[in-house]
């Protein structure tokens, strides 16, 4: 049953037709009110709280769009389900256009006015339901990968399933599924830290045999492109699942076409890692190489301040003759590190 608590303004001109409506709404436990003609129903959402509206497309007067732009004026976040007989496309596009939350099409289904506000009202509700359902029964076979991992395309696998559950997790704010995600993790940090100890020599030994790590991530998977305008982005400790959250803000506006992992040197700290990325070298290599350019642990100064110089001289090894712009910018929480070629 629904609590009485959610208020329904249904705003139509033909609402002593909808007797049969109101009373399956009210008897679901929905409080109904309604309103004849728009301006009618705008004036109660100013001096009245409301839950959500049903607003009728086609009324006398006021139309049913210019009625959603005065209660949008209003009330910005309030719900508002179009109702209309008419399905044109350019009606219903202005209508979402303007953030109407649903439509529906008359002859209205009772049913579909309880999914309709079920969407509304327990979205949250629903959606946390079953992303625990589903996390439920994916439990066993992640805690099976976690024990079975034993190559680095496997070990891959495994922590995208578990940023793909962080990230799902989080979204429904479930702190009992959420403690026992942590757990999946500190078991896999502690599996993935033995298989890491075992493998970690052997692929600097036989880097035909290893994943791609951060001294060829570049070779791999940036200068395939470079015979085209092409744009680098480096963010220092980007979490797989913080790339799965910025994700869609980034899928509005481009289209991604390919998704890699790769795995860092040891230690992961800037100096070597993100030196190592933009010099496609082993730290000791760049060391032995430009040692007026590379910084001990002990040294003063800063450790990653000739980026620019490594990045030249990569392109030089390579062959690469590429006019770039290389912009350097940096925040508190991270580094941004631009190269634009020309």
């Amino acid at each position: 049953m629904t609590e009485k608590s959610h208020k329904i303004l249904w705003i139509d001109d033909e609402i002593d037709l909808l007797k049969p409506h109101l009373i399956f709404l009210e008897k679901k436990g929905y409080g109904v009110e309604t309103a004849s003609y728009a301006a009618e129903g705008i004036e109660y959402i100013k001096n009245h709280d409301v839950d959500v509206v049903f607003l009728d497309e086609q009324m006398p007067g006021m139309q049913g769009l210019e009625a959603l732009l005065e209660i949008k004026k209003i009330k910005p976040f309030l719900p508002v389900v179009m109702i209309t007989k008419s399905e044109e496309e350019n009606i219903m596009e202005e209508a979402i256009g303007r953030e109407i939350t649903d439509y529906l099409i008359k002859p209205i289904n009772p049913n579909e006015l309880i999914l309709s506000l079920k969407k509304i009202f327990h979205k949250k509700a629903l959606v946390s339901e079953q992303a625990t359902r589903s996390y439920q029964r994916e439990f066993g076979k992640i805690s099976m990968d976690i024990t079975m991992a034993n190559d680095w395309q496997s070990w891959m696998d495994v922590y995208k399933n578990l940023s793909y559950w962080s990230v799902k997790l989080d979204e429904i704010e479930d702190d009992q599924m959420r403690e026992i995600l942590n757990g999946q993790l500190n078991e896999a940090n502690r599996n993935f830290f033995k298989f890491i100890k075992k493998s970690y020599t052997s692929w600097m030994q036989n880097p035909d045999d290893s994943p791609v790590m951060s001294r060829n991530v570049l070779d791999k998977y940036f200068f395939p492109y470079a015979d085209k305008p092409s744009l680098l982005v480096v963010i220092d400790n980007l979490r797989y699942d913080q790339w799965l959250s910025i994700m869609p803000i980034l899928q509005d506006r481009f289209h991604i076409h390919n998704e890699h992992l790769y795995y860092s040197i040891l230690p992961t700290a800037t100096q070597y890692a993100r030196n190592s990325l933009f010099a496609g070298l082993m730290p000791s290599d760049i060391k032995k190489l430009y040692p007026s350019n590379w910084k001990d642990d002990p040294d003063e100064g800063g450790k990653n301040l000739h980026e620019e110089f490594f990045f030249n001289k990569f392109l030089q090894r390579k062959g690469l003759d590429i006019d770039f712009t290389f912009f350097k910018i940096l925040t508190h929480s991270f580094g941004e590190h631009v190269i634009k070629q020309l």
